[in-house]
Order: structure tokens, then C-alpha cells, then sequence
């Protein structure tokens, strides 16, 4: 390693430890258990895996889990890059080091998507039809209300249809990956 990236690398880790800090101070004065943005973002978490325990067709889990996974997976991915590069932020978050919203990536989203591809499955609906209902619905309803209650601001050059692309991509994604495994699951048989 030579002494200019050793230097570079030094720096960067400075910062980031840094950042570490900040975000922390910055939890505990404006984002910890006192603060109603907190409870908020708690029952964001909370509740939509509490739903999908009581509607989950147990007889699918398997299928609705590992699609269910890639929905995270990627929005956590498409979330975290937005973040990182300052196209959204989250200005309170449940824990501080982490730069997207674990209620939205973990919960919310993964959850809302397995249960609308549950209801495709069982009701042999158009999952690209409701797919496309469902990216609408957040991208124009729910993160509009999220910016409307500060829980969520969006900058450079960010839109809301911006944010209904990138929930379509996910969606899309995760059902193809999903679609690969099953094809593997059957050709096995």
C-alpha cells in the first residue's frame, strides 16, 4: 500500500469514526426513547411484522420468506446508496449507525410486498399489476406522508417518482430472482 492511499485510508476512517460520534449525539438529543419520532418508527418495525405472523399463509413460508428476503435485500441496497449519496435522508432513525430507515428496509416494505405477492399467489391475481399498485402507493402516498411529518426528506434532484422507480426495480428483482429458484426448485423434481 503506498503512503498516499495509507494517508487517504487514515483519513477516511477518521471521518467515518467521526460521523459514528455524531450520529450518535444527535440520536440521543433528537432521536432516542423520549422523542415521539422514536415510538413512530417503533411501531413502524413492530406492528407490520406482528400483521404478517398473523396473515402469513404458513403453507407458503418458505416461498413468501425467501421473496420476502429479496425485497429487503434490495431495498436495503437501493436505501442505502440513496442515503449514502445524500438523494434522501432520515433525520431520526430507531438505531444511529445506520444510514437508512431499519423500519422501512426490515419491516414496512419487505412486509408489505410479501403479503400483496401472497395475495397474487393465492387469489392467481397479475403480480406485475399489483406490484405496480403497491410501488404507487409508497412512492405517492405513504413517503409524502412521511415527508409531511419530518420523517423523511428527499434533495438533489429526488422526486417522488424517482422513488416509485426504485420500488418497481425491487419489486422486480425479487420476484425474478424468486421465479429462478422455484424454476431450480421444479427442474429438481
Amino acid at each position: 500500500m503506498t503512503e498516499s492511499q495509507q494517508t487517504m485510508l487514515g483519513r477516511l476512517k477518521e471521518i467515518q469514526e467521526n460521523q459514528t460520534d455524531m450520529w450518535t449525539s444527535y440520536w440521543q438529543q433528537y432521536s432516542d426513547f423520549a422523542t415521539w419520532p422514536f415510538w413512530v418508527l417503533a411501531a413502524l418495525f413492530i406492528l407490520p411484522l406482528i400483521v404478517l405472523f398473523l396473515m402469513l399463509d404458513k403453507r407458503k413460508a418458505l416461498l413468501l420468506g425467501f421473496y420476502g428476503y429479496n425485497v429487503h435485500v434490495f431495498f436495503t441496497y437501493v436505501d442505502a446508496i440513496g442515503a449514502n449519496m445524500v438523494k434522501w435522508f432520515y433525520p431520526y432513525k430507531i438505531f444511529p449507525l445506520l444510514a437508512s430507515s431499519v423500519s422501512l428496509d426490515v419491516s414496512v416494505v419487505p412486509v408489505s410486498y410479501m403479503l400483496m405477492y401472497q395475495f397474487t399467489l393465492n387469489r392467481h391475481k397479475n403480480y406485475y399489476l399489483f406490484m405496480f399498485l403497491l410501488s404507487a402507493v409508497f412512492a405517492f402516498a405513504f413517503k409524502p406522508l412521511l415527508v409531511a411529518i419530518d420523517l423523511f426528506e428527499m434533495s438533489r434532484g429526488t422526486n417522488y417518482f424517482t422513488l416509485f422507480i426504485g420500488y418497481v426495480v425491487v419489486g422486480l428483482i425479487a420476484k425474478w430472482i424468486t421465479n429462478v429458484f422455484v424454476y431450480f426448485e421444479k427442474k429438481a423434481h
